[in-house]
């Protein structure tokens, strides 16, 4: 099963159709983890079946958190200001425990995260339009088989950046 996850588009269209067409066929779930900026049932936002309120998203029919279910996984996502995840996961930690998450995603510091503890993912996908680290646009593609979780980081042209994706033994 496969997972899109992206955040922190900040209003440009552009990055998100992108992507849309090249992974919707692909996927089972597409996951936005706020500050797209757009409004809550904008064209441009359709196409996530999950997608949570950022700090500059200022449509209030977004929910701040959202967990969903896809196969037989548990998605936690959120945008990460509401759980100051530029300083500390713990609080993040926490709430993964509460929801019983496998997968945990985020966004807010436009900085690549990706973390394995105690069997729940933690992934922040960087951002498709303001990158902070690496400095190169980036959202992700998680995929579970039996026995491996698999994080693929993309650049804005679709191409997987081999040295930030990584696979965790199950």
């Amino acid at each position: 099963m496969k997972v899109l996850i992206v955040s922190d588009n900040h209003g440009s269209e552009e990055e998100l159709q992108h992507l849309v067409e090249r992974h919707q066929h692909e996927v089972a779930c597409m996951i936005h983890c706020g500050d797209s900026e757009f409004d809550y049932d904008a064209d441009e936002m359709l196409p996530f079946e999950v997608r949570v309120r950022g700090n500059c998203d200022f449509d209030n029919r977004y929910p701040d958190e959202f967990v969903h279910t896809v196969g037989n996984k548990t998605i936690f996502a959120t945008h990460g200001h509401l759980y100051n995840v530029k300083m500390t996961l713990m609080k993040l930690h926490y709430k993964a425990q509460e929801e019983h998450a496998d997968l945990v995603c985020f966004g807010h510091s436009h900085e690549v995260l990706t973390e394995f503890v105690d069997g729940t993912l933690f992934l922040n996908p960087g951002s498709v339009k303001l990158p902070r680290r690496p400095t190169i646009q980036t959202y992700a593609i998680v995929e579970w088989t039996n026995d491996t979780v698999q994080v693929h980081y993309y650049d804005e042209n679709g191409k997987v950046i081999g040295e930030i994706s990584k696979t965790f033994s199950l």
